[in-house]
């Protein structure tokens, strides 16, 4: 299972990409509002017990100051992939990107680029694909259905 938390509502737009992607490899998740920021002991408490809860990688996603993933990494015994949000109180993103991406040694957080949720949910896949023959197979036919696009474009465009 992959936890998939964010700091407000208004990040659900982004955080969807990597919901409907792990839904399409069929992967459990599960889905909240967790502010580093507004309910802080809510964040000790997910942070810390995600994994009892059998979630294996958790997603997280922030914008502005961006402080949820580095924290959920700081207590959590789990791998976590940041995504950085470009939100409205946003400078240009950067904010978000770097507080996200310039962690600690010793808590690290795999960091998606701006808005990549998508790409969270396909790391957090492969991730899972370690040790989960199917979902491995899914992600070696997602990959093989990029290259086919690629391919079929390529040839479209020599048309």
């Amino acid at each position: 299972m992959v936890g998939i938390i964010m700091g407000s509502d208004s990040d659900l737009p982004i955080m969807q990409e990597a919901i409907d992607i792990l839904e399409g490899f069929d992967i459990q998740i599960e889905v909240d509002i967790v502010s580093a920021h507004r309910t802080p002991e809510k964040l000790v408490d997910y942070s810390k017990n995600a994994h009892l809860r059998g979630i294996k990688v958790i997603i997280a996603g922030a914008g502005g100051a961006a402080h949820l993933p580095g924290m959920v990494a700081s207590m959590s015994p789990l791998p976590i992939i940041g995504v950085p949000i470009k939100s409205r109180n946003s400078i240009d993103g950067w904010d978000s990107v770097l507080s996200i991406l310039q962690m600690p040694g010793g808590v690290p957080v795999a960091t998606v680029a701006l808005d990549g949720a998508k790409n969270a949910g396909i790391l957090a896949a492969q991730i899972i694909g370690t040790s989960d023959k199917c979902v491995l197979d899914k992600i070696i036919a997602y990959k093989e259905g990029l290259k086919l696009k690629v391919e079929q474009a390529s040839e479209r465009v020599k048309k």
